[in-house]
């Protein structure tokens, strides 16, 4: 009987990490989809890093995502930025209010790189 009850025991804990797992794995696929959108509109000019640092992003003078001059405009004036365009930054209108605000997000993170 106790073999028994020990058994159940390691399936209710095996049950609840796995639960746990796919739980916190949902951020985990927010960020991966943030990612692949930044890598697809994004890191031609900004760089997979944000710096900037590409040849076209250095043609276009793109800010630093890490800077301070970017890290300080608020989620509004960034979001406004990718979907309306900026400059010479084309406007990204087939982008969803959700899709944006994972961006502005991803470019959030940036700051907590450098």
């Amino acid at each position: 009987m106790q073999k028994k009850l020990q058994w159940i025991a390691k399936i209710t804990v095996g049950a609840m990490v796995l639960a746990g797992a796919g739980f916190l794995s949902a951020p985990a696929k927010a960020d991966n989809a943030a990612g692949g959108m930044y890598k697809a509109k994004c890191a031609m000019c900004h760089g997979a890093d944000g710096k900037g640092e590409t040849a076209t992003g250095k043609t276009m003078k793109v800010k630093n995502f890490a800077s301070d001059e970017v890290q300080k405009m608020n989620d509004e004036d960034l979001s406004e930025a990718i979907s309306k365009g900026k400059g010479k930054m084309p406007a990204y209108k087939t982008l969803n209010a959700d899709q944006v605000k994972s961006l502005v997000a991803y470019i959030r993170s940036f700051a907590k790189k450098s």
